[in-house]
């Protein structure tokens, strides 16, 4: 059947109208709505009756009919591959609506692709980047809102932030306010390991074991047991590394087994990855706004015509609303977007993309202001997620898309449940308030879904997401405790680790990479046999005390006194053995100014995948993180090392007290440890100027092999949301000035 569309035609009734003004736009821009309305119609074989002609199109440009622009991303990134279906139901949708479609693309640099090359030195920058292409694209053609089509990595938040950066400008100079609807991209579904690739890891896994190296088969095995997707493809790779070193594994069977992999990683259709890293972590955050509309949340394929007609319908509703522009959104929900992040396990790097938001949405904000929110009220764990029990995300859309459950409303249902204070008066894209959205109960309790749930209504513990720590070496540093097991932090709290210092990843990378890195240090007793001793009397108690028991659950031999005739090999490895020996791998010079703050993705992953690493080792760095290790991932310490930052002076044996649980890590005073005293004290490191002095000349050369157009030599630290320091600079008004946030007191 053929219709034809009669429009009500909404208009903006703001003075600021430059096609009405300026005859220029009128006559420019009317072949581009035209075309891209002929290519979407073309595209979908919609059954719409064309009535879009040159001469409509001037009238309503005239009339300031909603300019509503269709924000997609490249095309090289999986999440966009489906765009222009998605695009041109948008266009059509805004044209029935009685709007204006227009429509533009941004780069999305996708962060699996450039994992461990330089394309890290740029993945944050990016955000900025893209956040600028798109207020300078919604300036240049004066747009009044967008539909975006919303992928993973730094596009959400850039988006987010470009947007509510926008509307807080045009309100300021008096013109309407900016208002968005988010469409996420569909959840890609894992990939599954062919029988004839299956078959080759277990040989391999067997050559192993028949080499002598089991805990290769083993670290193997476990790989094997994860959903198949990119990152899985990087533990794999290294585990194949070291049995490339050990001499079992040859270039060509290597290079077979990883086509085999790769090839079947991806669904050709595209998608968000499956596991709940950025871009999940994303997509949730910007539900939680209020921004991300239900009808097209949590999918498992691209949208149909008639979800994005409803987002669409909804989207035209929000203009001059004020309450409804995106800035106002984002404000109105972020104690909403905290909790929910915490309560879904989300990403260690959305903390940072959150201030960013916020920042630009002109409020001052930083990680403290988000750690207010965070601590004043306990959000429990309601997401039961899993990538090696088909709990991944993909799991989750089809529940959603089977109407068992409602995604996000869901787990805000479940939160207020749980007794959480969640602003249900806050405003959303819908046009109505999350208490209207969730006044139908229409399979919104968690407990629709009964086979293998996600979202959960009983919480599996009592705390959730990110916290920040404080030193006496840095201000400030994130970590995810809360993906961390209770028997997984119970072996790492308290603890007292050693350093192990690396000036970059590359070398880190190299370093845990060799099969031999703990011999080695053991050979040439990198670590004073003294404070090996004395880190075996501490962590030896400490462990003792909770059971004794290792990250398996196994009984581990802890005689305090049974080391004492030990030589310093048979100390080293018994501590090893029994993870009293712990390291803190730390990455220095990873910071936004040094070197773009690449994730520290391709290491964790290095020390998860060895069974001799992950029960002793912990990540710190001044780079970016964006989940947990088998140990703990602390990232974002500031100040970074190119702003003098005492990571810098730390050096391999120095000990640190890691009070996770305190959210707390401190250097110690390594006499009063050899004495069994924790004392914190820094004053060892004002003795080493020159090497300070030494790395910082070094950190100034390798910046260099950062492009200088891309550098972030002019942003706030990662405290602040790392946006650019006029960004910040004209924020001004305080956050807590506007804000009314349920549970937090002043």
């Amino acid at each position: 059947m053929t219709i034809t569309i009669a429009p009500a035609r909404p208009r903006v009734t703001n003075p600021v109208n430059p096609y009405r003004d300026n005859v220029q736009g009128k006559a420019n821009e009317p072949i581009t709505v035209a075309g891209i309305l002929d290519r979407a119609h073309k595209e979908i074989e919609s059954s719409v009756i064309p009535d879009w002609s040159l001469e409509a199109i001037y009238d309503r440009l005239e009339h300031n009919a909603p300019r509503i622009a269709v924000i997609g991303g490249s095309p090289d990134h999986p999440a966009h591959i489906m765009d222009p279906g998605t695009g041109a139901r948008a266009a059509l949708a805004i044209w029935k609506q009685g709007g204006v479609p227009f429509w533009f693309s941004v780069p999305v640099l996708c962060d699996g692709t450039a994992q461990s090359n330089m394309g890290m030195s740029y993945s944050l920058q990016s955000r900025n980047a893209i956040a600028e292409m798109i207020v300078n694209q919604m300036e240049a053609h004066s747009y009044h809102g967008a539909f975006v089509i919303q992928s993973c990595d730094k596009m959400p938040l850039a988006a987010v932030s470009a947007l509510a950066h926008l509307d807080t400008l045009r309100r300021r100079r008096g013109e309407a306010p900016v208002f968005a609807a988010f469409a996420p991209a569909h959840v890609l579904k894992g990939g599954t390991i062919p029988p004839d690739v299956r078959l080759e890891l277990e040989l391999l896994a067997a050559d192993c074991r028949a080499a002598g190296h089991a805990e290769i088969a083993e670290d193997l095995e476990d790989t094997m047991q994860y959903i198949l997707q990119c990152s899985s493809n990087t533990a794999f790779q290294g585990v194949f590394i070291r049995a490339v070193e050990a001499g079992i594994l040859g270039e060509e069977r290597h290079k077979a087994i990883e086509k085999g992999l790769a090839v079947n990683t991806c669904d050709a259709k595209g998608g968000i990855c499956a596991f709940n890293g950025t871009g999940n972590s994303s997509r949730h955050l910007v539900a939680a706004m209020g921004l991300a509309h239900p009808a097209v949340e949590l999918l498992t394929d691209p949208p149909t015509s008639e979800q994005v007609d409803a987002v669409v319908a909804d989207l035209v509703t929000l203009v001059e609303r004020p309450e409804c522009g995106v800035a106002s959104l984002v404000m109105q929900n972020m104690s909403n977007a905290v909790r929910l992040h915490s309560a879904s396990g989300g990403s260690t790097n959305l903390l940072m993309h959150l201030v960013g938001a916020a920042v630009y949405a002109g409020y001052r904000f930083s990680i403290w202001d988000l750690e207010r929110i965070h601590q004043s009220h306990p959000v429990p764990d309601l997401f039961d997620y899993s990538l090696t029990q088909g709990r991944d995300i993909f799991a989750l859309a089809k529940q959603c898309c089977s109407g068992d459950i409602r995604g996000m409303e869901t787990l805000i249902h479940e939160l207020v449940n749980n007794g959480v204070p969640m602003d249900l008066d806050a405003m959303t894209v819908t046009g109505t308030t999350w208490r209207e959205r969730l006044a139908d109960s229409t399979n919104l309790s968690a407990e629709g879904v009964r086979d293998n749930p996600v979202i959960l209504a009983k919480p599996r513990r009592a705390v959730s997401g990110v916290d920040v720590l404080q030193s006496n070496w840095f201000e400030s540093a994130v970590v995810k405790i809360s993906g961390m097991p209770e028997r997984q932090v119970n072996f790492f709290d308290e603890q007292v680790a050693t350093v192990l210092f690396f000036e970059t990843e590359e070398e880190a990378n190299e370093a845990l990479l060799d099969i031999c890195l703990l011999e080695n240090h053991r050979h040439e007793r990198s670590f004073a046999e003294v404070d090996l001793r004395a880190m075996w009397r501490h962590n030896a108690a400490l462990l003792a005390a909770n059971g004794g028991l290792d990250l398996a659950g196994s009984p581990t031999p802890l005689e305090i006194d049974s080391v004492e005739n030990l030589d310093y090999v048979n100390l080293f490895d018994t501590m090893v053995k029994t993870g009293t020996l712990k390291l803190v791998i730390l990455i220095a010079a990873q910071g936004p100014e040094a070197f773009g703050m690449p994730e520290m993705f391709t290491p964790m992953q290095f020390v998860n995948n060895n069974r001799a690493l992950r029960k002793i080792a912990t990540i710190v760095s001044d780079g970016r993180y964006s989940g947990v290790s088998y140990g703990a991932a602390v990232g974002h310490v500031v100040p970074e090392a190119a702003r003098g930052g005492d990571i810098l002076r730390l050096r391999t044996g120095d000990l640190l007290h890691m009070r996770f649980r305190a959210r707390r890590i401190d250097l110690l005073d390594p006499a009063a440890f050899r004495v069994d005293r924790l004392v914190p004290d820094t004053s060892i490191l004002s003795h080493r100027d020159q090497l300070a002095a030494e790395r910082m000349a070094r950190l100034a050369a390798r910046r260099r092999r950062v492009a200088a157009s891309n550098r972030m030599t002019h942003c706030t630290d990662a405290s602040m949301g790392v946006v650019p320091q006029d960004v910040w600079d004209e924020c001004d008004q305080s956050f807590w000035d506007v804000a009314s946030i349920a549970g937090v007191t002043a």
